[in-house]
């Protein structure tokens, strides 16, 4: 297939986590023999933090202004077999009406941020990358999010089908490699700053932090303010690109996952920063959320803590922290690689470009699940 993307950024993983999931999507969907062409906006805050300019197998077009671009677009999407649009894609109305008036055999909407769409729409705001009437118009919309944000996709944006696409992992990219001295750390956490993940981020790791004086804690990460409340023992490195993220999980003892709250709220959200971790071997002290144990399996391979308390047992538990690592591990080079979700997207478009029934469509089920 010739697959042609209009998204955030896949060249910088600067404050963003969509780059680091296409850039192994896309290694995967080439390894299988397709074409990718991926449109992205040149902005200044990643042209700052520009760490991809080229993938083999296909093409990154960069663009200042969508005028420029879109004879180029039209030209892409005419000999496409699929034409998508992501969410928080910067010209997604215009691309989206390009992408449903092109001859594309498959038009298709990916949201790879379903909580924080559904959330923003009803709450009355403007949500700027959905079209003013819905995602009607798409042959399918694929989430990063499952559950009941399907049912939410379908019922409150008009989707005529929505299907997962859960994050993955490249275990080409990540894998435990040898600790390194400026990355060690007794526990730690890699995620850009949010707000909405502060309260969980002090209750499981700064009062952790505070607890363990003799302890070193470590937070990796972008956009993090100077009202951050740091404690002597919590070190910092500023965002770290993708290429460092094996070292920076091998070099803790454990790390922690925090989810954003919307994506919590909601469930079935594994972020990809929880498989890049597990594919690393490191030990995972999570929060939870409705539909985890789809992922993997609480308590035996990744622990759970709502409180300080419980991930102060957790850590005081060596042994047991690293046989979970080692079981996470193993969980997610079966069933949540990238190589895994580029064939459940391929069997989902090739489905709908081969005019199959809404039934048979509905039957393609995350390879994980299947026998």
């Amino acid at each position: 297939m010739k697959i042609v993307i209009f998204g955030l950024s896949i060249s910088s993983s600067w404050g963003n986590g969509h780059a680091t999931l296409w850039r192994a999507l896309w290694r995967a969907l080439v390894r299988r023999g397709h074409r990718l062409v991926f449109f992205e906006k040149d902005v200044p805050y990643y042209a700052a933090h520009r760490d991809l300019t080229n993938l083999p197998g296909g093409e990154i077009i960069l663009y200042a202004h969508w005028d420029a671009v879109c004879v180029r677009a039209q030209r892409e999407c005419s000999s496409a077999d699929v034409a998508l649009v992501t969410s928080y894609c910067p010209d997604a109305i215009a691309a989206c009406e390009l992408a449903l008036e092109s001859p594309a055999e498959v038009k298709s909407f990916y949201d790879l941020d379903t909580p924080v769409t559904l959330d923003g729409l009803r709450a009355g705001k403007n949500v700027f990358y959905i079209p003013p009437n819905g995602l009607s118009g798409f042959d399918v919309v694929l989430s990063y999010t499952g559950g009941d944000a399907l049912d939410a996709l379908k019922n409150e944006l008009g989707a005529r089908r929505a299907m997962p696409l859960y994050g993955s992992v490249d275990p080409d990219v990540h894998y435990p490699v040898p600790a390194v001295p400026g990355y060690r750390a007794d526990f730690s956490y890699l995620g850009t700053y949010a707000e909405d993940r502060q309260e969980m981020l002090e209750r499981l790791f700064m009062q952790p932090a505070r607890q363990l004086p003799e302890k070193r804690f470590l937070i990796g990460g972008a956009q993090y303010p100077d009202s951050f409340p740091w404690c002597r023992n919590i070190f910092f490195v500023q965002h770290l690109p993708p290429g460092e993220h094996p070292a920076f999980f091998s070099s803790s003892r454990a790390t922690l996952n925090v989810t954003r709250r919307a994506m919590a709220n909601m469930g079935y959200c594994p972020s990809g920063r929880l498989f890049e971790a597990a594919a690393c071997g490191v030990p995972i002290i999570s929060d939870s959320w409705a539909g985890f144990s789809e992922f993997f399996e609480p308590g035996r391979e990744v622990a759970i803590a709502e409180t300080s308390a419980e991930v102060l047992t957790a850590l005081n538990d060596a042994d047991d922290l690293a046989a979970m690592g080692q079981r996470a591990r193993e969980r997610t080079l079966d069933e949540h690689t990238s190589a895994r979700r580029a064939i459940e997207f391929e069997r989902i478009m090739e489905s709908l470009a081969s005019g199959k029934s809404d039934n048979e469509v509905r039957l393609v089920q995350p390879v994980a699940s299947m026998a």
